[in-house]
């Protein structure tokens, strides 16, 4: 089991205690296969967004050879064509069992990446892992849209579907300020990156009407924030506009409205947010009230339906305890997650009138 020493950066009161934190890191390191793969528990799928998401908390927690074993299973398995599959039975990449493969998936690898070169300074794991990088921000920038969003996926015949997400959008923004700042660090310019992070960024701030409608999902609410593409006043005037239907007191915040059911993952994010927005205050309430979903093992439940006093689905994912973990990494202060994720230091790319 890990050991609290290694775990007192994740040390936030009212959270998490250092036993506490390494008893979750341990769950972690529990459910990840001996070739890195990172499913969402032991014999559930594994996409390449959550696993991202689970290798960066361990990061955090300072497990970086099994960080980086993570990273080296997307290395080995990414498709000729720079992407993943949405989805793996139990991390097996010759069992993939959706074939559809979503560019915010793809994308997030970048993320995670710069995240652990920040957090260890390796030189050689960024060059073995910049071919990867490359290809999937090559795949994910065809399917970007005259309007600046990136189409959802490519159907497993190639078939693209043009339909932009605005968590995925959000998300794919701040996949590509990293995959520009892994550029810069190895001195290879990419322009066209550049310009397509400054469309991106003016679309989710400014065109809401080219993303699908899905504003009854808590993710579309507060990922243009978490993502890096609002920040400031307008960051603000968004999570106060719908706070009150979203946040329920003592609880977390919900998934999908009207649904009575808060989950721990939008939890942690919100909080992760709003920590980026400079409201650590609000950020640390969330996660002390997310605590309820903590199980014995340190790991977290997915979700509690309130109004039937009931945890649904009976999961414990990898994910979950990973978003927990990075939001309170932030808090703490740890350099790699801060930077990732407050964004004062990735490239903004370039404005989409300069070049009109």
């Amino acid at each position: 089991m890990t050991s609290p020493g290694r775990t007192e950066r994740l040390v936030l009161p009212g959270v998490l205690t250092a036993e506490q934190a390494a008893r979750t890191v341990a769950g972690i390191l529990a459910t990840q296969r001996t070739d890195g793969a990172i499913p969402w528990f032991r014999g559930h799928h594994l996409d390449p967004w959550d696993h991202t998401e689970a290798a960066m908390a361990l990061d955090a927690a300072g497990e970086h050879e099994r960080a980086e074993a993570a990273y080296d299973w997307l290395a080995r398995h990414q498709n000729p064509d720079g992407s993943w599959y949405a989805a793996y039975a139990d991390g097996e990449a010759g069992e993939p069992t959706d074939r559809g493969r979503e560019t915010n998936f793809c994308a997030y690898l970048a993320v995670g990446v710069w995240h652990h070169f920040l957090s260890t300074g390796d030189e050689t794991f960024l060059d073995r892992m910049w071919p990867a990088v490359h290809a999937a921000t090559e795949y994910v920038l065809e399917l970007q849209q005259p309007g600046g969003e990136i189409g959802w996926k490519r159907e497993d015949d190639g078939t693209p579907v043009n339909d932009a997400l605005l968590t995925g959008s959000s998300s794919i923004y701040q996949a590509l300020r990293c995959a520009l700042a892994l550029a810069e660090q190895r001195e290879e310019p990419q322009p066209d990156w550049e310009l397509a992070v400054g469309r991106l960024g003016h679309a989710i701030r400014s065109h809401p009407e080219r993303f699908l409608d899905k504003s009854r999902y808590s993710m579309d609410w507060y990922y243009p924030i978490l993502g890096g593409a609002v920040r400031g006043a307008q960051a603000r005037e968004r999570i106060d506009a719908e706070w009150e239907q979203f946040v329920v007191p003592g609880l977390g915040v919900r998934c999908v409205l009207p649904n009575p059911w808060v989950t721990g993952g939008e939890s942690a994010e919100l909080a992760l947010a709003l920590w980026a927005m400079g409201e650590s205050e609000r950020a640390v309430q969330i996660l002390k009230w997310m605590q309820h979903l903590r199980a014995d093992d340190g790991m977290y439940w997915t979700g509690y339906v309130f109004d039937d006093d009931a945890i649904w689905p009976q999961e414990r994912t990898s994910w979950t305890a990973g978003s927990l973990l990075l939001a309170v990494a932030a808090l703490g202060g740890d350099e790699a997650t801060t930077t990732v994720f407050g964004g004062e230091h990735l490239p903004t790319g370039l404005d989409p009138d300069c070049c009109r």
